[in-house]
């Protein structure tokens, strides 16, 4: 499960980091496909394609899963206007052609529009978050972060036929075997009448809804809080998605009350990264970045995720119950980080240092803020040159008569700054 959520997960949440360019981390096969589709616009559902593979795999599929308890009645409506989508097995071939670093995953999920929009929720589901986090025992910030960096809060929470998506990727994809698993979960449920087939849609890899469940996790961990009979996940309405996620949370031993992690200051010399008591990361002069002492939340590893000149991180048990949700360190420092940022918490005390070009988050984050000032707009200044700060940077280039690059360079700053 770890890995497989992870799988699915990012397929939307890379959808989510827009400006950043999609990644996804499973390999997948070279497939006979037909003529590629053209790629849909933004928050509209690909379009199916003729494919006489797809086809027959359909059929040795109906005839796999008949004996697993899904009815014909079922089969029927789920593969009525199913089909081959090509912008899937696109998607899937393309997954890692961008990684991105943990400074720009951290810097892209505690945005300022994130923030506030994350304010925003909470004051409008303020009754909602309490009601769950006295139920299930997850804190208000935690969920707000979880569904700020799966869904941006539900505003993209996809647009793909799951059906569809989960077919091709079982006839096209490496993994078959695994996405022809979630195929039969998706199936249970859509038997079970939690949704039905034309709603239920989701991330290009079948991660669905407010907090992008795969199908698996849905039938492990979704739950009916508003009481209507369904575990509605897709819903305008976020309660079953926030409360099927803190349920997940509580079941993979999620402690009400304890830190995820905190950043820390290490001291004259550093120290091993290794796991100790808090009271002997005292012991040995560790502190909070922000000051003051340790709390101790039972033992703790110490890690330099961006190397010796990096932030440093002491991490608790909550934190790896964010890795059971997605099993990435990314992931899991980035949505920690957000929801300390939503309860209140500072940004980060450490520096990353300078990228390859020499600039540093807060030079970029200027550089696509004097972009869109002299009218070549970025999307945002967040800091991560993504495929909207490249094409501004060409666009400003080319306007000013200098060499078309797309680089974010030193040079070019100094030229913006005149």
């Amino acid at each position: 499960m770890r890995i497989t959520r992870r799988t699915a997960a990012f397929g939307l949440v890379a959808t989510a980091l827009s400006a950043c360019g999609a990644r996804m981390p499973l390999p997948v096969a070279e497939a006979a496909t037909p003529a590629p589709a053209a790629t849909p616009a933004p928050g509209a559902a690909p379009t199916p394609a003729a494919d006489g593979g797809y086809d027959a795999w359909v059929d040795g599929f109906r005839a796999r899963v008949s004996s697993k308890g899904i009815s014909e009645a079922t089969l029927k409506a789920a593969f009525r206007d199913a089909g081959y989508l090509p912008s899937v097995i696109e998607n899937d071939r393309k997954q890692f052609q961008d990684r991105r670093t943990l400074e720009d995953y951290i810097a892209i999920a505690a945005t300022d529009g994130r923030l506030s929009t994350g304010a925003k929720m909470s004051s409008k589901h303020r009754r909602l978050l309490s009601d769950i986090e006295g139920h299930f025992g997850v804190e208000a910030e935690v969920l707000l972060a979880i569904w700020g960096m799966e869904s941006s809060y539900g505003a993209r929470r996809g647009s793909t036929p799951v059906v569809s998506a989960l077919s091709t990727l079982g006839y096209a994809s490496r993994r078959a075997g695994f996405f022809e698993g979630q195929l039969v979960s998706a199936l249970r449920i859509l038997q079970r009448g939690d949704i039905a087939p034309a709603k239920m849609t989701g991330s290009w890899a079948g991660a669905m809804g407010h907090t992008q469940f795969i199908p698996t996790t849905f039938e492990s961990h979704a739950v009916d809080f508003r009481g209507d009979g369904r575990r509605d996940i897709w819903a305008d309405d976020p309660t079953d998605a926030l409360a099927s996620a803190a349920n997940y949370l509580k079941s993979s031993g999620w402690t009400r009350g304890q830190l995820w992690g905190l950043e820390v200051r290490l001291p004259p010399g550093g120290a091993a990264l290794e796991v100790l008591p808090v009271a002997q990361w005292r012991a040995k002069g560790v502190t909070r970045a922000d000051g003051g002492s340790l709390p101790d939340h039972g033992p703790a590893q110490l890690i330099l995720p961006g190397g010796a000149g990096g932030p440093a991180f002491l991490l608790f048990r909550n934190y790896w119950v964010f890795r059971k949700y997605n099993d990435s360190m990314k992931y899991a420092l980035a949505v920690g980080h957000l929801s300390d940022r939503l309860g209140g918490g500072k940004p980060l005390v450490g520096s990353f240092g300078t990228d390859a070009q020499g600039l540093t988050l807060a030079e970029r984050k200027e550089m696509q803020e004097r972009l869109t000032r002299a009218g070549f707009d970025t999307d945002g200044a967040d800091g991560v040159i993504g495929d909207k700060t490249t094409a501004a940077i060409r666009a400003y280039e080319q306007a000013r008569g200098l060499a078309v690059t797309g680089i974010a360079s030193q040079s070019l700053l100094g030229h913006l700054r005149g």
